[in-house]
């Protein structure tokens, strides 16, 4: 189960942390600019964001085997379509519209799904499959950028995109909804003698205005606010700085080797310390992440903020599930999950525009980066309030 999540993640996100290295020659050879290439990544992100919990929701009632291969199709047909537009209506709707459908049925249903099947080591069971996430932005960017060198950017996004639906298919067929469905219990225990599954948990009406999903809401709607500023601007900010592309290439890489430290060690910290404390030590060192890359002016001190905002951005996406799993039940998480990240990643669109603006407007980027942490420390007050309220309910025995 994990093995499949790994596969799907890492395959759907190849696709997206790769958009970037077709940007160019798309606008090369279609006369675009910048702009009109980026509005559709951004219509893309919104739309897949909102949809997740739509998908979550489906998980939930039809189990993730089927949504996640109506996913590939559309995934692969988005992204195949933006191979062969010629007109900017076409990539609109090709990466805005179908591939936003396609993307949806990926971290919600897969690290939902995994949340459903572990208890004791379920925060580590979350962090193995979605670092595949991770290893898909460090790894396939690179192969891409090979294969746009050698057989042009629309043979290889075709490609790409056929050979990713393909696999995703493959994978899909390894997915069960939970243990209980198949006649196992969570993280491959005997079930209790005289006992038959019972999966409990609250529906996404019951968890929706309580104050834990209030908490998690505002949490997250700032952290992720700002969290692809980074991946979007921090090669600019490099070059702004002086330094050349390849090195200033090296920062985003410096992001995914952080991404893949930050998911597994988490996964660890928070089966042994807890989700709660783990919570507050991301947010803390996403602060310190955004405040580094403020007062960085060597390429050491760029790799370090980039290498703490990937470990602390990975850690913080991991956590999401086995933490709505603790505050309420297996039963609907990936309906709860998808409620969250519609609400709360959707406004991530604006994140990269705002900070080009405050580029252009100010002609640096340390103002977005100080906003950037200061709504993360805001995040890191609130993760306090929510692991202060859980340990006083759990106390009172609530």
């Amino acid at each position: 189960m994990v093995a499949a999540a790994f596969s799907v993640l890492f395959l759907a996100y190849g696709l997206q942390f790769s958009y970037g290295v077709f940007v160019t020659p798309m606008a090369e050879e279609l006369g675009w600019t910048r702009a009109d290439t980026a509005l559709p990544y951004s219509v893309y992100v919104f739309g897949y964001s909102v949809l997740s919990a739509v998908t979550g929701r489906a998980t939930d009632r039809f189990g993730p085997r089927a949504v996640i291969a109506c996913g590939a199709g559309l995934l692969g047909i988005g992204w195949g379509l933006r191979a062969l537009v010629t007109t900017r209506w076409q990539l609109l709707l090709s990466l805005g519209v179908v591939a936003s459908f396609g993307m949806s049925v990926a971290w919600v249903p897969c690290n939902a799904t995994v949340a459903r099947w572990f208890t004791r080591r379920r925060g580590f069971a979350v962090a193995l499959a979605s670092s595949g996430t991770s290893f898909g932005n460090f790894l396939v960017p690179s192969l891409a950028a090979a294969a746009v060198a050698a057989y042009g950017w629309r043979a290889t996004l075709g490609g790409m995109a056929a050979i990713a639906a393909l696999l995703i298919l493959v994978a899909a067929r390894f997915m069960a909804r939970d243990p209980e469905s198949v006649g196992l219990w969570p993280d491959g225990d005997p079930a209790p003698l005289q006992s038959s599954p019972v999966v409990t948990g609250m529906t996404v009406r019951e968890a929706l205005w309580t104050e834990p999903f209030l908490l998690l809401i505002g949490i997250y709607l700032l952290t992720w606010l700002v969290v692809f500023v980074p991946f979007v601007h921090a090669a600019a900010y490099a070059e702004d700085l002086g330094f050349g592309k390849v090195a200033a290439a090296s920062v985003l890489s410096a992001i995914g080797i952080g991404g893949v430290a930050g998911r597994l060690m988490s996964g660890v910290l928070s089966d042994r310390l807890g989700q709660f404390p783990a919570l507050i030590g991301i947010f803390a060192l996403q602060t310190l992440s955004f405040l580094l890359f403020t007062y960085a002016h060597s390429l050491l001190w760029l790799w370090l903020a980039a290498a703490v905002f990937g470990f602390s951005y990975g850690g913080g996406v991991t956590v999401v599930a086995p933490i709505c799993s603790v505050l309420f039940g297996r039963a609907h998480v990936a309906s709860v999950v998808g409620a969250l990240f519609a609400i709360a990643a959707s406004p991530a669109a604006l994140g990269p525009w705002l900070a080009g603006w405050l580029h252009d407007t100010t002609g640096e980027y340390d103002t977005a980066f100080l906003l950037s942490a200061g709504v993360n420390a805001l995040a890191l007050v609130l993760s306090v309030v929510l692991a202060v309220r859980q340990a006083t309910r759990i106390t009172q025995g609530v």
